[in-house]
């Protein structure tokens, strides 16, 4: 296991000094899920939920929530980010709903944690959406899927 960078020799928490780390091209896919209640998920299909488009409201909180990485998760640098997309796919299998978030930046550190919101959000939005529904929904499986780019290359997840 390689040494926590956001810790300084004495064990105090810092921000990771990315000065001198290349300009890249870094991009991090991360995925969740929200399993549900049958008629919930059919709820959300037939675009009956009382406060409105729940796929689309969720798709935009994600999107939202990456820009905002830095100002909600304590020594995330802020990234001029270049493109994110998040994708809500509803699963019968689950039930529920699968959402992936795609995040691609040109700099010097990566964009897992602004993919990992993104999902996160995006599932909190949804809950929030039918929870009048079915208060027993539970996020499930948020991890990075993929990432690409900075020195420590390239990662997909088995």
């Amino acid at each position: 296991m390689t040494t926590l960078t956001h810790l300084d020799a004495t064990g105090e928490a810092n921000m990771v000094d990315v000065s001198g780390k290349p300009v890249t091209h870094r991009v991090a896919v991360a995925e969740g899920c929200i399993v549900m209640q049958p008629e919930t998920l059919a709820l959300i299909r037939q675009g009956d939920a009382k406060k409105g488009d729940v796929l689309g409201t969720a798709r935009l909180a994600g999107i939202m929530a990456a820009k905002r990485t830095h100002d909600l998760i304590p020594l995330c640098h802020p990234l001029l980010i270049t493109k994110i997309s998040v994708d809500c796919q509803l699963d019968e299998g689950l039930p529920g709903v699968r959402v992936t978030a795609e995040v691609k930046v040109a700099g010097q550190t990566g964009v897992e944690m602004e993919a990992l919101t993104a999902v996160s959000v995006a599932c909190l939005t949804i809950y929030d959406m039918v929870k009048a529904a079915d208060r027993g929904m539970r996020i499930e499986a948020v991890q990075v899927r993929a990432k690409s780019g900075g020195r420590s290359g390239t990662y997909e997840k088995p």
